[in-house]
């Protein structure tokens, strides 16, 4: 699923890449001045609580008519999009899967989140089929308890996992947009979102375990609308990220959700494609399965070597800190919530053009799910605009993007640091090796995306 993507053949900018990388940075040092100068209390701590709305506003929005509504609605579409991908067309273009899956759910519900809060608890179909049965066997007089006794030890790695495999398909796969593919993976994830849930239990597993569920969530801590004791709560965007994250795999699952789309851009560079090239080289006169297999290592190696980098990058930045302040244990989980905003940035550059160019196909493939030349809806013909947005405006969305992303990360770093150190000046140098890895973060990023 590669139209549209990148800044394409951005060459001809009015301005050199370079100017953009210094502007960046430089933006970066203003804005950790200007936090240290005028920002010395914890604003977000106290600003996370937020306003309620008024009740109804809640009776409405979090009923359960809406929840079981929604979710009815949300196991409808997957099993449609399942039923795409193993019995539609085998073309990807005219199959109603790669396009739901990898720009639809994988590009929108992140977008959704940071605008609505933590709208997948409602549109979860593995939490509404797991509190579809729970209904059911209560009804019947029966208990329904997990299998295991719910435990959070493993903490988020399971999650890590589960995202880890689903971007490997994306990115390391030689045909990840194939329907069959696209089918199979998604019937293998609900197995496994299903399953975590029957044996942990569905808030254990949520919260540890379903991949999308605990990103999603993770992204809606940005947003500006939080549900609180069965109320909708308003709060200043970002707010949701104050505090610190002790959950085990936080650090493992947000590397995964950075490094995934660095990897990414890195992977569009001549140097990892001249690597892929000598790999097939090598394997001349191998069948076609043991050449794409071999690429799919390589891939899936790099894909998390950037995932260790992050891991290793934010480690040495916080154990710098800890050594300028003299703290008695360990950062890492003070600050690993700043880099939330950041991995939504780069998910906006990578993959804005996609998603605003790819996305219009889902119109005429709403009428021909399955590319049987059905006509459902009337929009068949749709012609999608392939133009709608030029290169040059790609690269200023990415550009802004991943500065207000980095921006936005210091200034959580920011408001951690003046809540966690009493005397100023421990904050401030504290955050003297978060400004050195945003401005790394930012620089990288820009460099990988001018690559592609």
């Amino acid at each position: 699923m590669t139209l549209a993507h990148g800044i394409g053949g951005v060459r001809d900018l009015p301005v050199p890449e370079s100017f953009f990388f210094t502007t960046a940075a430089i933006v970066l040092v203003v804005s950790f001045l200007l936090l240290g100068v005028l920002w010395t209390r914890p604003l977000l701590e106290r600003a996370s609580v937020g306003r309620l709305l008024p009740e109804v506003v809640g009776r409405i929005v979090l009923s359960r008519g809406v929840r079981v509504l929604l979710g009815a609605a949300s196991v409808g579409l997957l099993v449609f999009t399942i039923a795409a991908g193993l019995f539609g067309t085998s073309l990807e273009l005219l199959n109603f899967a790669p396009t739901f899956v990898y720009v639809t759910f994988w590009l929108g519900l992140p977008l959704l989140s940071v605008l609505l809060g933590n709208v997948w608890s409602v549109l979860s179909p593995w939490r509404a089929l797991a509190d579809a049965t729970v209904w059911v066997l209560e009804r019947g007089g029966r208990e329904a308890r997990p299998i295991l006794e719910p435990e959070q030890r493993f903490g988020r790695y399971p999650a890590a996992a589960a995202l880890f495999a689903f971007v490997a398909l994306e990115l390391a796969h030689p045909r990840p947009a194939l329907p069959r593919t696209v089918g199979v993976a998604a019937a293998i994830y609900s197995y496994w979102a299903l399953a975590g849930m029957a044996i942990y239990g569905r808030d254990t597993w949520t919260r540890c375990g379903e991949g999308f569920a605990v990103a999603f969530a993770l992204f809606a801590r940005m947003a500006p609308f939080a549900a609180r004791d069965g109320r909708v709560a308003v709060r200043w965007p970002f707010s949701g990220l104050a505090g610190d994250d002790r959950t085990r795999g936080a650090l493992a699952f947000v590397a995964v959700l950075l490094g995934s789309t660095s990897f990414d851009g890195f992977s569009r560079a001549r140097v990892w494609q001249d690597l892929l090239g000598d790999v097939r080289a090598e394997l001349v006169g191998s069948s076609g399965l043991v050449t794409d297999l071999a690429t799919t290592l390589v891939n899936v190696a790099g894909l998390l070597a950037f995932v260790v980098a992050v891991v290793l990058t934010y480690s040495a930045a916080t154990a710098a800190a800890r050594r300028l302040v003299h703290a008695p244990r360990s950062l890492v989980p003070d600050f690993v919530l700043s880099l939330v905003p950041i991995a939504f940035a780069y998910l906006v550059a990578h993959y804005f053009s996609l998603f605003v160019i790819q996305g219009q196909f889902l119109i005429p493939l709403a009428s021909d799910p399955f590319g049987r030349g059905w006509d459902l809806f009337g929009t068949v013909d749709f012609a999608p605009n392939l133009t709608i947005v030029s290169p040059e405006t790609v690269w200023y969305v990415q550009v802004i993007s991943l500065t207000v992303g980095h921006v936005a990360g210091l200034a959580v770093a920011h408001d951690r640091a003046v809540a966690l150190f009493q005397s100023r000046g421990d904050a401030l140098r504290s955050q003297y090796p978060m400004l050195a890895l945003m401005v790394l973060y930012t620089v990288g990023g820009l460099w990988l995306l001018s690559q592609g």
